[in-house]
């Protein structure tokens, strides 16, 4: 006999453990609130722009082949940026704690489609050494290019700045917390069924059809507040039989 569930049944599961989804939501939305506020390091990104562009003379007339050269350039400049002959450099004049594998990892070169202008955004733990970290890798770059490339294309567009209220890029306590609440009700919701599944008690008529694939002749209701039977005295009244000569009224 093939087993099959109504949506009504499944409402009755989630409402039957209803207390059991809500628990759990609630308990992954504090534990995830509790990490994000005060486990969590707040991490701090600052940015600024370098532009590729030759310089040229004034007879030299604008061309779109110098300026897909330029492009082209800067997926070169990206992974020389990320290079431990810039970032050594970098280290030694911040007097940075670390390796250039490390600071590479905090770096990140990106630049739009058919775009002379690169990005460099450098997250760090600290908002400040994050906008010196982004200027000094901007202008130790522009500083070496020429001696790598031999070729003087590299401008500081824009300069990192530091905001008198920077604020974390991470982590996001809100958008965690929003994550950790589905993640909770999908726990929740799963567990639900999974002991609804594991309970193979029988509760109702309807299960007893269900296993013995026999129809229910009748059923024994739970009588309740039965009164108890109590013991009543009766008056105490003896029968005298009256003697010779004797009337009942005497």
């Amino acid at each position: 006999m093939e087993e099959t569930i109504s949506l009504r049944e499944l409402f009755q599961v989630l409402r039957k453990r209803l207390w059991l989804i809500v628990l759990i939501t609630i308990i992954a939305a504090t534990v995830s609130a509790v990490i994000s506020f005060f486990v969590l390091t707040p991490v701090y990104e600052s940015k600024t722009q370098i532009l590729v562009n030759q310089a040229k003379s004034d007879e030299q007339l604008y061309n779109s082949q110098t300026v897909q050269t330029n492009v082209q350039l800067i997926n070169t400049y990206n992974d020389i940026i990320k290079s431990p002959a810039i970032l050594d450099k970098v280290i030694k004049e911040l007097k940075l704690d670390g390796t250039a594998q490390i600071l590479s990892g905090q770096i990140q070169v990106t630049n739009a489609q058919d775009s002379q202008v690169a990005q460099i955004v450098v997250q760090d733990t600290s908002a400040k050494r994050a906008t010196e970290i982004a200027n000094t890798t901007a202008s130790v770059f522009k500083k070496e290019v020429p001696k790598i490339m031999n070729v003087d294309n590299v401008s500081v567009l824009s300069k990192a700045t530091l905001g008198e209220s920077a604020s974390p890029v991470k982590p996001q306590p809100l958008m965690n917390i929003a994550i950790a609440v589905v993640v909770g009700l999908m726990v929740g919701i799963g567990l639900s069924f999974l002991l609804e599944y594991l309970d193979n008690t029988l509760k109702t008529e309807q299960d007893i059809e269900n296993l013995l694939e026999l129809p229910v002749m009748g059923v024994i209701t739970t009588i309740k507040d039965v009164p108890k039977a109590t013991n009543v005295q009766r008056p105490d009244v003896t029968a005298r039989v009256p003697q010779r000569g004797e009337t009942l009224g005497s």
